[in-house]
């Protein structure tokens, strides 16, 4: 009886090792919710700079712990939150690592980019350039160069637009937002056409007065000098007698 019970210890554990293996062998994999129609590859991938070269090292995932496991350590990450649908690519450039994290809404993004921002600002990391592109998150980790790292963000584009179905819930922000920047594009085109004006006028007024003062000076240095004393003593008083 022990040896038979020792041996059905054996097979149990042993179907559980395997069973186990079989699971994670058969993990789905992450899925976009926007993929390409000709390979079936995730969108977000395909906005990678230079995505040919690059995408055999690309790592996609749609979960914060596929992003800790794919890119570990960064304190930036730890405040971001991955509600559903959000998705993120990494692959590793010359310029440093890129990163580039995607929600679904502006709202989101916006939300994450505050966090990012107020996170830098309270503690800077070296090597960390970081932009907000579109509904994109883009980061470049151990950036030697600060500049070649802008230059890799400025590469991405965010080719994305929201149609609406039906009537565009956001048209009277749009509106007001359209009006008031109108209203001071207006205000200040107007202001300086004023002070432009006030300015003209007046160097146009300090440039007449003066041709005005010198061509009356040069007629009354060519005059010739007259008195009417009928040759008694005159005080000069004019300065045109001689």
């Amino acid at each position: 009886m022990p040896k038979v019970s020792a041996a059905i210890t054996l097979l149990i554990l042993a179907f559980a090792v395997f069973s186990d293996t079989d699971l994670h062998a058969q993990e789905p994999a992450p899925k976009s919710q926007e993929v390409s129609e000709v390979d079936g590859q995730p969108v977000l991938i395909k906005h990678l700079p230079d995505y040919e070269n690059f995408q055999a090292g690309a790592v996609f995932g749609t979960d914060k712990r596929e992003l800790d496991k794919a890119i570990g350590g960064k304190s930036v990450l730890t405040a971001l939150e991955f509600p559903a649908g959000t998705e993120f690519v990494t692959a590793q450039y010359p310029q440093g690592r890129l990163l580039i994290i995607e929600y679904t809404n502006p709202q989101s993004s916006i939300e994450a980019d505050g966090k990012i921002l107020q996170h830098i600002a309270s503690a800077p990391s070296p090597g960390l350039v970081y932009r907000r592109i579109g509904n994109y998150n883009a980061f470049v980790f151990d950036a030697p160069d600060e500049a070649a790292a802008n230059e890799l963000l400025g590469q991405i584009k965010y080719q994305k637009t929201v149609q609406w179905l039906g009537e565009d819930p956001y048209i009277l922000k749009r509106l007001e937002r359209y009006m008031v920047t109108q209203s001071r594009d207006i205000m200040i085109s107007t202001v300086l056409v004023i002070v432009g004006g006030l300015v003209a006028s007046i160097l146009a007024g300090i440039a007449v007065g003066f041709i005005f003062f010198r061509f009356r000076d040069h007629k009354r240095a060519t005059r010739t000098a007259y008195s009417d004393a009928g040759g008694l003593t005159r005080l000069n008083l004019d300065g045109l007698s001689e």
